[in-house]
């Protein structure tokens, strides 16, 4: 396990934030899913599609600049 990998799981036991912000990406990766499992998407499909892959971004840019910043903190000790 890297060092990237200790410390995601270390915020995910100790920083309420990130842990929140890591469940909601795993429910927009759920759903995204089974979004992806139907055959033929329906235009709502589209839409929602886009809108989650947006979220999950934003999502994702959240957690790592609180990764940055733990691991900044880390590094100036």
């Amino acid at each position: 396990m890297s060092e990237y990998d200790d410390l995601k799981s270390e915020l995910l036991k100790t920083d309420d934030e990130y842990r929140r912000l890591y469940e909601e990406h795993q429910e927009y990766e759920k759903r995204l899913d089974e979004i992806n499992q139907k055959t033929l998407l329906s235009q709502e499909d589209e839409v929602e599609e886009k809108k989650i892959k947006l979220h999950k971004l934003v999502l994702k840019d959240h957690m790592e600049q609180i990764l940055r910043t733990h691991r900044e903190s880390r590094v100036s000790a």
